[in-house]
């Protein structure tokens, strides 16, 4: 795999970080209203969705015919538990933008085929025009969705484990026992390739190390997030914080 290296990266202040990506949601829907826009959810995304939402209000921008998708899902929970992929798109962006349940995909939280409902979701967004910006968050250990290293970069979207420790988390939170199963279902590295932008954001000293490696490291599945690499339409946004090193 060649490593072209013909990525954007803005560094800004930790205050700034949220507005500047969230402008660079409203910009790109302002641009092309019927855009198709997949959003990460965690800890460094939640207030970017939401001043994106403000963004929209306070211009009053027309989002009718916008696609806004999740990148993964948790499985094997309740649509009501806040942990929930698809609970917090709604309560961070979706539910505030008016968007129409047509126009808002998720994949499932279950199912009794999990590659017939993949195969399904990623054919959807292609009669729909395809991934015009796909937002990325970056785990600590490289990963992108549910794409833990290992996975292979021509994986496309797949149901699989979710890592031990969320999991653990999740049958914490949710009271849910041993013996029913829990997962995750994502976009693969190779759908996630296939959107002509992305967005990778990363905000906080934890994230410096992983950003670095990310895009100076070799490209290698044992950090998915190196795939990102040899897109062609890379932007990076993050703060001071999480900077990576100079080469």
């Amino acid at each position: 795999m060649t490593t072209t290296k013909t990525y954007r990266l803005t560094a800004v202040a930790p205050d700034a970080f949220a507005e500047t990506c969230a402008r660079v949601l409203f910009e790109t829907v302002k641009n092309k209203p019927d855009a198709v826009i997949g959003l990460s959810t965690g800890r460094t995304t939640g207030d970017i969705h939401r001043r994106f939402a403000a963004l929209v209000r306070a211009h009053n921008l027309d989002v009718s015919r916008l696609t806004i998708f999740g990148l993964d899902e948790v499985t094997g929970v309740s649509r009501n538990y806040f942990g929930a992929c698809v609970w917090m798109l709604e309560h961070e962006c979706v539910n505030d933008l008016g968007i129409a349940p047509e126009n808002f995909l998720m994949l499932p939280l279950t199912s009794d085929d999990w590659e017939r409902d993949c195969d399904a979701f990623r054919a959807e967004l292609a009669r729909r025009g395809g991934i015009t910006l796909l937002e990325l968050g970056l785990g600590e250990n490289g990963h992108i969705g549910f794409n833990q290293p290992g996975t292979p970069f021509e994986q496309r979207a797949f149901h699989g484990r979710m890592h031990d420790y969320l999991e653990a988390r999740i049958r914490r939170e949710t009271g849910t026992p041993d013996d029913i199963p829990l997962g995750g279902v994502t976009l693969g590295i190779a759908d996630v390739m296939d959107a002509y932008e992305i967005m990778l954001c990363a905000n906080g000293a934890h994230k410096k190390q992983a950003l670095t490696d990310a895009l100076w490291g070799p490209v290698t599945t044992d950090l998915p997030a190196t795939a990102l690499q040899t897109h062609p339409n890379l932007r990076i946004i993050c703060d001071t914080d999480a900077a990576p090193d100079p080469v």
